[in-house]
């Protein structure tokens, strides 16, 4: 549960200890890039594993085993203050050098079943959120995984900020004035103001049936909205594999990989904990 740069190094150490690794950090350079000698060391490694890349993976997964190759998937995820708040209308939930990171590194997308880099915080248009209003999506680099696991024609994961948020990077990065140290600060998570998250799987099979999840939280004593959905994924997937490893075997693996009980599972105790989960019931 490191950041991206350092979570990588040290997945990359640990997966030379033959031991199951649960790997949260949202690294450029995945474990499926750069372990590809893990099977013949022994290791088990389920990466991405949080709200999304992580159980957006699993819906994913799920519609296809249930509907078969898709038409479309799109996936809109983000974590944000109730309502727009401060000159940025927004704080980061997790470490904002993670954050740049998606707002710079080229997306990968599906268009035709033919995977397309295009650049990041391209697309930009208005999504109206169940019980928030409209908020503004954008492409980010998320799908991962899912573009080389997934048959999909066309497949798009987007980012969620309140309308303003994005103009104001991209100016900034036009002018030459967006300074690291300044953002960190100026995005400093603020545990007075309220927030929530939100996460909208939908996928369209190639007979046009529709399978969509929303999934909101707004916090609790236990955290802040991200820290909890994200935390919950990662934890529960951790107690299920420390009962049976054999869930997934050795070797690197996304989280579309679980099956069905373990992804039911997970709802099941997310939603326990208060996390609002909608849409098809994932029969065990």
């Amino acid at each position: 549960m490191l950041p991206g740069a350092i979570g990588s190094e040290w997945t990359k150490a640990l997966s030379e200890q033959f031991i199951t690794i649960i790997d949260l950090s949202f690294s450029e350079i995945t474990p499926s890039t750069n372990l590809v000698e893990t099977n013949v060391m022994g290791s088990r490694i389920l990466w991405d594993v949080g709200i999304a890349p992580g159980l957006s993976n699993m819906l994913a997964s799920h519609a296809v085993r249930k509907m078969g190759s898709l038409s479309s998937l799109k996936i809109y995820v983000g974590g944000n203050p109730t309502v727009p708040t401060g000159e940025w209308k927004y704080m980061a939930p997790f470490s904002p050098t993670d954050v740049l990171e998606e707002y710079t590194r080229p997306a990968r997308i599906l268009r035709s079943g033919v995977m397309d880099i295009v650049p990041a915080i391209s697309d930009r248009h208005i999504i109206e959120v169940p019980g928030y209003g409209e908020m503004e999506g954008f492409l980010t680099d998320g799908l991962r995984s899912l573009i080389e696991t997934l048959p999909s024609s066309d497949m798009y994961e987007y980012t969620v900020r309140w309308p303003g948020h994005i103009q104001r990077f991209i100016d900034e990065v036009e002018k030459g004035t967006l300074d690291h140290e300044t953002i960190i600060q100026e995005w400093k998570y603020d545990e007075g103001t309220p927030e929530f998250t939100w996460l909208m799987v939908e996928a369209v099979s190639k007979n046009n049936d529709v399978m969509t999840w929303n999934v909101i939280d707004e916090g609790g004593k236990d955290g802040h909205s991200m820290a909890r959905t994200t935390g919950l994924v990662t934890a529960i997937c951790t107690e299920i594999l420390i009962e049976d490893e054999n869930v997934v075997p050795p070797g690197v693996h996304p989280p579309e990989a679980l099956p069905d009980y373990a992804v039911s599972r997970i709802i099941s105790e997310m939603k326990s904990h208060g996390v609002v989960i909608e849409g098809p019931e994932i029969d065990l």
